[in-house]
């Protein structure tokens, strides 16, 4: 499935997470997954959240840089090899993976992938035969 992920560029400096988590409670904004990369002066936080629209005005009235960018959302079996077979069908199909994070429903059951791909549209006809 196609969903619309928030990414925030922020400074690498205490504090900046915290302030995006803060601005997103304050208005009742829940927070599904993320993923934070870093480098010596900057981060970038992926998050998909419940309602990006609200979220992506939230963060940029608070003063975030922030962009929205659709990503692949796969429900895989949370088991060894569940990510193993998605990816097989992935690479049958010649798509290219430019990121991925990850999270478990908490049951022990299904976790969910969240990727951006080169041609996300390909990518989930392939991940329609799963």
């Amino acid at each position: 499935m196609i969903v619309n992920q928030i990414s925030i560029f922020l400074e690498n400096r205490p504090g900046r997470l915290a302030g995006i988590c803060r601005a997103l409670a304050a208005e009742g904004i829940n927070i599904a997954t993320l993923s934070l990369a870093d480098s010596a002066d900057f981060g970038i936080v992926r998050m998909i959240v419940d309602d990006h629209v609200k979220g992506c005005e939230i963060l940029e009235k608070a003063g975030f840089a922030v962009i929205q960018t659709e990503v692949v959302m796969a429900t895989v079996p949370d088991r060894p090899g569940g990510m193993a077979e998605l990816m097989e069908k992935l690479d049958a199909a010649g798509v290219d993976v430019k990121y991925s994070y990850a999270y478990a429903l908490g049951s022990g059951d299904k976790a969910i992938l969240v990727f951006r791909f080169d041609d996300n549209a390909k990518a989930e006809k392939a991940l329609e035969a799963l």
